[in-house]
This record gives C-alpha cells, structure tokens and sequence, in this order.
C-alpha cells in the first residue's frame, strides 16, 4: 500500500517522519517532552525544524472528517488548532496496516488544563477555565457548529492577561450546520457539564488541584454563564421609542464582553412607538482588532484591553491626546513595549508570550508602586521583573530549533 498525504499547507519535511513505525514507538529524535492532554488516541508533539505539530493516530475516515471540520473552523476563524495533514496508507516493516494519522499545527504557548496546574494555576482559577470554555462554545453554536464532546481535555488553553482563552482541538465529533438548534445547544451543554464534573473529580483524586473545589459549583457556573452569554448575545430587547440610548448601551455591554457587533436589528412596532433591537451578527475581538490596527500586535482579546488601557495610559501621561493615535501608538511601541520584550534573555523567552509578560509587569508596577508610595516607572519595574520572578515561570513554548 502506497503512503498517501493529504496536506492543505505542504511541508516536505512530513515525508521524513518515521510512518512505518507505530506512533507510540516514536523516539526523541522526533517527539518533543511536552504535556500533552488525555486522548482517546495516540498522540504525540513532534518537532520539525523550526515548526513543531501534533500527530494523532485514529480511523482513516474520522481523520478526514476531523480535517475538514478543522479547515471549515480556520476558513470561520474560530479558535480551533491548525490542519496540516492527512497521512495514509501507514504500514509496519512485516506489511501490517498501521492507523492513519492527522496532523496539526502546535499552538504556541498552550496548555492542557491538566498541564496547568502543575504550572501554578490553582483552585481559585477554575471560574476563569470555565469563562474561557463557554466562550469558546458560544462562538462555535453561533457560527453553527455542533461540537457534539465539549470537555476540558479537547480544549488548549492559552494565558489571556490573567485569564484564559481555549482553543478547539479535537473536532472528530463536530458538524457544521446553518445553524445550531436548540436541542443540539443544549445537548452539547449537558455533555459539558458531565465530562467537566468527571474531569474534576479526577483532578481531586490525582491531587493535582491546589485549593477548595467544589465540581458542583463549576458545572453550574458553567450552564449560568452559557446562558448569560448567549442571551447578551442573541436576546431581543424592546424599549420605547423616546429611549433608543439602549442600542448604544446594548452595543457597549457587548464591546465589555470583547464582542463587535457587524449587524443589528432594529423593528418599530406598527404605531412606532417601541422598538426592539436584536443582534445578528456578533464575533468576539473587539479589543484585539483595534490593538492590531493602531500597532499590527496579534494577541488576544484581554491582552488586548490591557496593552490598549497602557497605550491610553501613555497617551495622557505625555499629552499627546491630540496626536495621530497610529502615531503615538508606535511611539509607545519603541519606547515602552519593544524595549521590555528586548530584556527578556533567550533562555526565558519560552515562558511567556509578549503580550502577557506585559500584562505580568503591569500587574508588578502596581504592588511596587503601592509599596513605594508612587508610580514606579514601567521599565523599572520590568527589569526588577525580569531579574527576581520570570527566571522561575515554567516553560510555556516549545522553542523552536535555530539551525546552526
């Protein structure tokens, strides 16, 4: 049987791995020492060069599946990890067929949740896991995807300014419809919140959560906040006429939540004396798309509210308020952002992404400007960062290979 790759972004360097070897059996010439999330596969982190990808051996038609519902989620930028390939046709030195495999990109700078708590995440921080995970399945229910096997362990999370963002990374059981239904909502719900509860129970026993957890109370977090979210998102609102200060409001409460919205409607009734207002189409990245239109930073959404509230920050402190806001914005980006990034040594620049180092420092300069009795300047406070706290993060990347 011949090896057969289906790749939507070809990389040659695939041709080299070891297929006609069973996935488990991979060596360290190939398989990066990284966490990895519980799978009903095998699966492993492979490193290629400077480019570094999951491989994952399942059914040849659930891998194709599983492709193109990753493709369409790219094609809808939604959260969900990279499709690079299909590989086929898989046999062992005797001639035995070995699974098909899928590939995917390596989201940088990502966790399993599992992972997380042995990288200093606690108790007290299960709220923001689940804000991030309902967040991720609204986007996907109003983009019509039924996900169909919503947990923890199909999520990666990455650091969102002291939050989380998830990130989709098991689409085997997903469909792409028109629209989602309400059963179907509501089914993918209820399955959240029994493999969630599971999943937590099981971190108990093993020992890894640090602080009081109650699996109860998350799992009702969980469904209060899918269904405060998906109102705010899609809920019509009727006022009166004279009152049509709600649809701005309605708009900035929507803004607050890192939403945009691209289209609403807006019906008076048949005397026109009360309106009703309802979102048609929001998508999340508000506060991420002005960042990188003033700057061209691509981070996500919290980070993105922090950087823009320095910037704004910035703005004052040098009264520059009536300047070109892309000009004082690279002004910020070459005396303030830039020059921190650059303190970062190499060996540490693997602990955390740039935009949330920011948001680490910003956080330090408070507790050492409350212990100063004033403002401690920003690039002060990054060096005594740096020096005394970054050394001990974990690694958070896996860094890429510099050829020699």
């Amino acid at each position: 049987m011949a090896l057969r790759i289906v790749a939507n972004r070809p990389d040659t360097a695939i041709l080299r791995l070891p297929w006609h070897t069973p996935l488990q059996e991979w060596d360290e010439e190939w398989v990066v020492p990284f966490p990895r999330g519980l799978s009903r596969h095998v699966v492993r982190i492979i490193r290629l060069g400077a480019r570094t990808y999951a491989v994952k051996e399942t059914q040849e038609p659930i891998a194709f599946h599983e492709y193109g519902m990753l493709r369409d989620l790219a094609r809808l930028d939604l959260p969900a990890v990279q499709p690079q390939a299909v590989v086929t046709g898989r046999v062992d030195h005797q001639g035995a067929a070995l699974p098909a495999a899928l590939v995917t990109e390596h989201l940088r700078f990502s966790l399993p949740y599992r992972s997380l708590f042995s990288h200093g995440v606690t108790a007290n921080s299960v709220p923001s896991l689940i804000d991030a995970l309902v967040v991720l399945l609204v986007r996907l229910h109003l983009a019509g995807f039924y996900w169909g096997d919503v947990s923890l362990s199909n999520v990666l999370f990455r650091r969102n300014a002291g939050e989380f963002a998830a990130y989709l990374v098991d689409a085997e059981t997903g469909e792409l419809h028109g629209s989602v239904s309400d059963r179907m909502r509501e089914h993918d719900v209820t399955l959240g919140t029994e493999n969630v509860f599971a999943e937590l129970l099981d971190l108990q026993a093993s020992g890894q959560v640090s602080g009081s957890l109650d699996p109860h109370e998350v799992i009702t977090l969980l469904r209060d906040r899918y269904a405060v979210l998906w109102g705010e998102l899609t809920e019509s609102e009727e006022f009166p006429l004279e009152e049509m200060w709600h649809i701005e409001q309605r708009i900035e409460r929507l803004n607050e939540l890192g939403f945009d919205v691209d289209e609403l409607d807006i019906v008076t009734d048949y005397d026109g004396d009360r309106v009703r207002i309802q979102p048609r189409v929001v998508e999340l990245g508000h506060h991420a798309r002005e960042l990188q239109a003033l700057t061209g930073m691509s981070v996500e959404d919290n980070q993105a509210r922090r950087l823009l509230n320095d910037l704004a920050s910035y703005t004052a402190t040098h009264d520059l308020g009536r300047e070109d806001r892309h000009l004082v914005a690279n002004r910020w980006l070459t005396e303030v952002f830039e020059p921190i990034v650059a303190m970062v040594p190499a060996e540490a620049r693997g602990k955390l992404e740039p935009a949330e180092l920011f948001h680490e420092i910003l956080v330090h300069r408070w507790y050492l400007s409350e212990q100063a009795g004033h403002e401690v300047d920003i690039l002060e406070t990054a060096r005594d960062y740096v020096d005394r706290f970054l050394p001990h993060k974990p690694d958070e990347a896996i860094t890429p290979v510099i050829p020699d």
